[in-house]
This record gives C-alpha cells, structure tokens and sequence, in this order.
C-alpha cells in the first residue's frame, strides 16, 4: 500500500516547456495545481485533526465536571456512557488522521512533487541559450534549480503543517471558549491581534533577509565550483591562496547575510515568549475571575487553561514556521531569475522539420554583435558581423581565416542557431534556420571544437552521444578511425571500470588534451551530419597524430558541406575555398594558391606564421 501511495504523484507526468511564470502566486500554482487533489486531502486531514485536539480539551473539561458531579465511580460510569463512546472515539479518529496525514505527505508529497519541480524546471533551464550559461555559474544555476523545487514544496508542507493547522485549531479553540463563556474568548482574540500584527511585521523581512541569505550562498557555491571545475588552472598558475581569497570573499557575504537573518529570529522569538506569557496569564485571569462569580465550572477553568496552554506552546512552532515560509519562499522569489527568465533563443510557432538534401549553406547579408550597450556607447566598433554574405556549396570544404575577434567562430555559432541574428539571414538547402526547429539543425550539423568538453560519463557513452541509437561495435570502430581504441583500452577509473566503461571525468579531466579531441572526432565520426564544422579540430593533437587523424578527417568529409577554421593554415590549406575575414567582414576569397598569389592579408599572414600558426592580435574574442 504504501507503494502504491508513493506513485500517487508522477514526477515525470508533464514535458510541458513553457515559460514558468514570473509572478511568485502563479509560479506556485503552476507546480501545486498538478497535485491539488492530494494537497487537498491533506488539508483535510490537517484541519480534521486540529479540531479534534481543540475538542479534546473541551472533552477533559466536562470530564472533571462529570466527575466532581458523580456521587460515586459506579455512578459516574452508569450515567456517562456517551461520554465513554466519545472519548473511544477520539482515540480511534486521531491515530487514524494522522497516519493519513503522514502517508500522503511524506511518503506522495515530499519525494516525488519536489521532484516533479526540479523535472520540469530543469529541462526548461536546459533549454536555455548558449550566452544564458556563459553569463552565469553552472554551479549557481544548477543550485537554484534544485533549492527552489525543494523551497516550494517545503513552504507548502509547513503551511498544510502549520499555518492552516494552527488556523483551524485557533478558530476552534475560540468557538469553544465563546461557547462556555464570551469573556473566556477576549484574552485569546487580543493575543491573536496582536500575534498577527507581529507575523504582518517581522515574516516580510525574514523572507528579504532569507533571499538576500540565499542569494549570497548561491554566489558562494558558484565561486567553489567555479574553482573546481578549473583545478588545473589553479594548479598550473599556483593560485590555490588566490582561490582560497575569492571564497572567503563569498563566505563572508554568505556569513553577513545568514548573521541578519538570525538577528531578526532571535528578536522573533523573544517577542512569541513574550506573547505566549501575555496569553496564558490573561486566559488564566479571566477564567478564575469568571469562575470566582460561579459563571463557569471547574471544568471549564481546566479547558481554558488548556487551550491558552497549547496556543502559547504553538506560538513558538507557528512563528517560526511562519519564517520558514517565508524563508522558503524567499528562495523560491531567487530563484525566479534563473528559472522563469525568457528563453533568448526559441523556435518558431509551427517550425518545421529541417530537411538536408544537398547541404548548400548560404549566409544572406547578416548582421550581428555583442552587447548593442556597450556598441552603442563606442560608436559601433563592438560590431561582430556587418552585412556579411557567404554561400557554401553543397560538398564543398571552406576553410575560415583570420585574427582572433575577425568573427569565425560567431559566424559558426550563427549557423548552429546559438544566437539570432540582428538582420539577414542564413538557409540550409533554401530553408532558413530561423523557421526550422533548433534540435533538427543541430541534429545536422557534425562539430569538432578546439575546445572539447566530455560528459562525467564513460567513454562508451561519450562517443555514442553523436549517435545514441548506435550499438557497441559502431562506437568501437569510430574510435578506431578516430585513433583513440587503443588508448581506450588501457583506461580505468577510480572505480576500477575498464576501457569503454571508465569514466573520464567532469569535462574529460582525466584525459590528455589529445585523448579527448579524439574522443570528440569519434563523437562526430559516429553522428555522421551531411554539414561539419571543424573549429581547430586538431589543436590538441601532436604532429604525428595530427598527420594520422588529418586522414580519417578528409574520409569523414567526403559527400559532406565542410566549413573549418584554423589558425595553423597549413591544415586549411587544401580545401576547396579560403574565406578570409577581418572585423566581421570577408575581405578575401580563392584557393590557397591564389591568395599567396595576390600578396593579400592571407599572404601576409602566411609569411609572418611562426612555427605553423597564425600570430593572433589583440582583438575582442570572436
């Protein structure tokens, strides 16, 4: 049975992938509204429960009324049967309410909806634009992502626990004194004025203080991961003290924020002592007054006293469970920057289906930059690309030439859809990429890049992510053609996987420079995209190795659209066309042997290569 009631909530019942809302009650709405009939069961119970344990005091006074009545035990028994039916009631209801309470919250509720959060706000964070994880720390995101599912459900547990339980069971608790006396009553209403206007003041700044905590541990994790995710840097340059600064920096701020957020709880909790005392002297003076006049029994003296005896012991729970949403909603409100913020790059309504036949590619007048503010305020020199016009044959190789910040790598990240163009346009066999799905652009496009990032998964795995329909034999001969089966085979891992199941890593940091550019070519090699791209596809590599792969490279371009980039020119030397750019625009075209022969910037830049690679200037990063 309690199987069954742990799969009452689906996590993976939605792959909705539209924008979460920005505005926090509908953001809340928009997860609680996929598990409102459980949520509401368990409102029930919760309300069902506080009224029993308010009429439970009620109970224990006309108990020792009836007994103070009662000439002998014999006649107490004979007289009050119903009574006894009421108290076996009670005992069998309460047990009974709370298993139900229990099992839907912390076996439905506490597992699966926090995880139905993370489920669907993660793949909408997936989804984000390239320039949305440049900008930010992985680490940062990725906390965000995982403590707002796990914020909102605890806010809502605690309100179902707390808020709505000591609701009902202060309602009750009033009705029940009103019932024995109106004046019984007027202690608790003050008292409840009073708590009220303190919960008005102090829980908005605990949830500011609580956001501005989280939002300091958020930056906190991302300057440690950040440090970690570099660890050869940091080695490298020796700056395990220069780390060690930027940490504490993020602790420190972490260690301020969480000091004022305990100031004001330590405040909160001084004044509910306070107000708890307030109550339970005021309840106790009323009741004695009243039953000094004879206007109300021994019993109810005892059911007042015990009511005012459990709000006061709740006032403390309540307050601070009032904090604690608020807290948790506090970093549910953080997190709606990285969760609910717009997705840059989208596909249009209806988007089709690309289709490659041909793989002719065609760059239409595009424009694009960097930062338009900051372009704007420097009289346009943050230009990437300006009116560029550009047509690749379908089968032929260009190579892409020039400084660093001439705009190759933009025009790539342009073709693969990773930011939308300002003006012009780019088509794939006369589709433009703008009306086409981004997954099936993708999906045709094959990519090596200089800078090669594996998944902390096994080699296996990270060879058939270019293809992950493909079975073990495939992968095994891409990787021979790619020149790593052999080093593959002598692999293991810390925990002792061998070969295509060693593990490589976070990033591939376990393998040389080499080892994972191999990796990647047998990715694509694997993926088999009719359009390839080759971003410094050999940089990593040595001579030798270069030389064997430079091989199985031009096999993996026969039949396809190849556009590559290369500061070392003597590897784009033999395509087809060069394309030479500089400041976003082409200023030269033509094979290797006509450019030397114009005695252009590509001659120019032959010449002045040194040691097989282009000397870069100072240019902005493109």
């Amino acid at each position: 049975m309690i199987r069954r009631i742990e799969h009452l909530i689906d996590p993976f019942q939605s792959d909705r992938l539209d924008q979460p809302p920005d505005r926090l009650g509908a953001f809340y709405w928009r997860y609680v509204s996929q598990a409102w009939v459980l949520l509401a069961i368990a409102l029930a119970a919760s309300a069902a429960i506080a009224v029993v344990n308010a009429l439970l005091f009620a109970y224990i006074g006309d108990l020792i009324d009836r007994t103070r009545e009662a000439s002998s035990p014999g006649a107490f028994f004979a007289e009050n049967e119903a009574l006894l039916v009421q108290a076996a009631v009670l005992v069998a209801v309460v047990p009974v309410l709370h298993v139900v309470y229990t099992l839907l919250t912390n076996q439905a509720v506490v597992p699966a909806f926090t995880n139905l959060i993370r489920w669907q706000t993660h793949r909408y964070v997936l989804r984000q634009s390239l320039a949305f994880y440049q900008n930010d720390f992985a680490g940062r995101i990725a906390n965000k992502v995982m403590q707002a599912a796990l914020a909102l459900r605890r806010s809502v547990v605690e309100l179902i626990d707390a808020i709505w339980f000591v609701a009902v069971f202060v309602a009750s608790s009033l009705l029940i004194l009103a019932r024995l006396d109106p004046w019984l009553a007027v202690p608790m209403l003050a008292w409840l004025a009073a708590y009220g206007l303190a919960l008005r003041l102090v829980v908005p700044a605990v949830g500011r203080r609580s956001a501005a905590s989280s939002e300091a541990y958020s930056r906190l994790l991302g300057r440690i991961v950040d440090s970690y995710t570099n660890i050869l840097t940091v080695k490298l340059f020796s700056h395990a003290a220069r780390e060690d600064d930027y940490a504490r920096a993020g602790i420190v701020e972490q260690n301020d924020r969480t000091a004022e957020l305990m100031r004001l709880m330590t405040g909160l909790k001084i004044l509910v002592s306070l107000l708890g005392s307030a109550l339970l002297a005021g309840t106790a003076a009323a009741a004695f007054w009243l039953w000094s006049r004879e206007a109300i029994s021994v019993g109810a003296v005892a059911a007042a006293l015990g009511l005012a005896m459990r709000i006061s012991n709740m006032s403390h729970w309540i307050m601070f469970a009032a904090s604690g949403i608020s807290e948790n909603v506090g970093v549910v409100a953080n997190g709606l920057d990285v969760i609910a913020r717009p997705h840059a790059v989208v596909d249009r309504p209806g988007a089709a289906e690309l289709r490659v036949t041909r793989g002719a590619v065609r760059f239409e007048g595009i424009r694009f930059h960097y930062g338009r503010d900051l372009a704007e305020q420097e009289g346009g020199r943050g230009s990437v690309i300006e009116n560029l016009s550009l047509s690749v044959a379908p089968g032929e190789k260009v190579g892409l030439v020039g400084r660093s910040g001439a705009g190759k790598s933009t025009l790539v990240q342009l073709l693969l859809r990773f930011h939308d163009l300002e003006g012009g346009r780019i088509t794939i066999d006369g589709q433009d990429i703008a009306g086409v799905t981004q997954e099936s652009l993708r999906r045709a496009i094959g990519m090596v890049t200089q800078d090669t990032s594996l998944l902390h998964r096994s080699v296996l795995n990270n060879i058939r992510y270019g293809h992950p329909g493909a079975d073990r034999a495939a992968v095994v001969e891409a990787a021979k053609r790619a020149h790593a089966h052999d080093f593959v085979l002598g692999l293991e891992d810390g925990r002792g996987r061998r070969g295509y199941e060693a593990h490589v890593g976070e990033r591939g940091v376990k393998l040389s420079g080499g080892q994972r550019q191999r990796i990647a070519i047998a990715r694509v090699l694997l993926k088999n995209a009719p359009i390839l791209i080759l971003d410094e596809a050999t940089s990593a590599l040595d001579s030798e190795a270069e030389a064997a792969i430079q091989e199985q490279l031009f096999a993996l371009m026969a039949g396809k659209t190849v556009i590559a980039i290369a500061h070392r020119l003597s590897t784009i030397a033999a395509m087809d066309r060069l394309v030479i750019l500089d400041r976003g625009r082409i200023v030269e075209e033509g094979t290797h042997r006509e450019l030397l022969g114009r005695g252009g910037l590509y001659a120019d830049m032959w010449a002045r290569q040194a040691g097989g690679f282009l000397a870069d200037e100072a240019q902005p990063a493109g």
